[in-house]
C-alpha cells in the first residue's frame, strides 16, 4: 500500500566491513567487506595465497584481525564469546583429520560437533547417540557408526565431518576446500550430498572455499573471489564467474564456458587444460 514504510531489512548472517588482518609488514586481507544473507550460499574462489584460508580464519576467530568488523550471527567479534559462536556453525576442513584420535569411532566423532570440540571427551546422551545415526544415515554412512577413523576412507571421513558439522544444526556451514586428496568418484558423490544440503528448506547457509571452479555445484548463489588479499568481484554468481573476473582473480587469460554438463575453465592452447564436470550454473 502506498506510503506504508517498508518492512525491516532482514539483519545478515555474516556481515565483514573493511576487514583488514595484517602481521609484520605483509597484508594479509586488505578492507574486505562481504555479506551474507540467509538464502544464499556463496563460494570463495581464488588462487593459491589469495587470503581464502585467512579469512575463513578471521570470521571464525582464529585469525584476530587488525583492523574492521565482523558480525556474525548478530555477535561482534571483540564484543562476544567466539568460542560459544562456534557450536552454532558447522566447519568441514581436512586440518580436523589430524586431530581426531585414530580410534574415535564415526558415530563419536559426528557427535563430537554438538559441543565444536574434537576428541570426544563429554558425557553424551541416548538422544545425542540417535541423532548422530540419523545423520550418519544421512550422509549415506548408515552401518559405519562403530568404524574408527584410521580405517574410514577419505571419501567416507568427509561425509562423517558434514555429519558432524550438521549435529548443532548450524545456521552456516563452512567447507573449506572439502575435495582435496578425493578421488574423481568421492569428488563427485561428496559434491552431490552438498548440493543436497543448499537445497534443503531449512538448511544451514553454505559457504565454500576452492580454487576449482568444477567444485561449485548448481546450489551456490553468489561468489566472491579473492587476489593478493583483496575482493575483485562479488555478487550473485551469474555476473561474478565470468571468463574476464577469473582471468583477473588467477592471473592468467582464462575462459569460462557453461554447457549442459556444468562449467568449464579453459587456458590458451599452448597451455596446460583445465576441465571438469560441474551442476549446470
Amino acid at each position: 500500500m502506498a506510503g506504508m514504510p517498508a518492512p525491516p531489512a532482514r539483519p545478515a548472517l555474516l556481515h565483514i566491513r573493511d576487514l583488514v588482518v595484517r602481521r609484520d609488514r605483509t597484508m594479509i586481507l586488505n578492507r574486505v567487506t562481504w555479506r551474507v544473507q540467509r538464502g544464499e550460499n556463496w563460494v570463495i574462489l581464488g588462487a593459491n595465497g589469495s587470503g581464502k584460508t585467512s579469512l575463513l580464519r578471521a570470521l571464525t576467530g582464529y585469525l584476530a584481525p587488525t583492523g574492521g568488523e565482523i558480525e556474525l550471527l548478530g555477535e561482534h567479534f571483540g564484543h562476544s564469546d567466539w568460542r560459544k559462536l562456534r557450536e552454532h556453525i558447522g566447519i568441514v576442513t581436512n586440518s580436523f583429520g589430524s586431530l581426531i584420535p585414530l580410534c574415535e569411532t564415526a558415530l563419536d566423532t559426528v557427535i563430537s560437533g554438538k559441543f565444536a570440540q574434537l576428541d570426544l571427551w563429554m558425557r553424551v546422551s541416548a538422544a545425542d547417540r540417535s541423532a548422530g545415526r540419523r545423520l550418519l544415515a544421512r550422509v549415506g554412512l548408515t552401518g559405519l557408526a562403530r568404524r574408527e577413523w584410521q580405517h574410514l576412507s577419505q571419501g567416507e571421513r568427509q561425509r562423517v565431518l558434514i555429519a558432524r558439522a550438521l549435529m548443532a544444526r548450524p545456521r552456516l556451514l563452512i567447507l573449506d576446500e572439502p575435495c582435496a586428496g578425493l578421488d574423481p568418484v568421492a569428488r563427485r558423490d561428496f559434491l552431490t550430498l552438498v548440493n543436497q544440503l543448499g537445497r534443503l528448506r531449512d538448511g544451514p547457509a553454505l559457504v565454500l572455499v576452492t580454487h576449482h571452479v568444477e567444485e561449485i555445484t548448481a546450489t551456490f548463489t553468489h561468489a566472491l573471489l579473492l587476489r593478493g588479499g583483496k575482493i575483485t568481484a562479488a555478487g550473485p554468481r551469474a555476473h561474478v564467474l565470468t571468463s574476464a573476473k577469473l582471468s583477473v582473480v588467477f592471473g592468467h587469460p582464462a575462459r569460462l564456458t557453461r554447457g549442459a554438463e556444468g562449467l568449464r575453465l579453459s587456458l590458451p592452447k599452448d597451455e596446460c587444460h583445465l576441465s571438469s564436470d560441474i551442476g549446470t550454473g
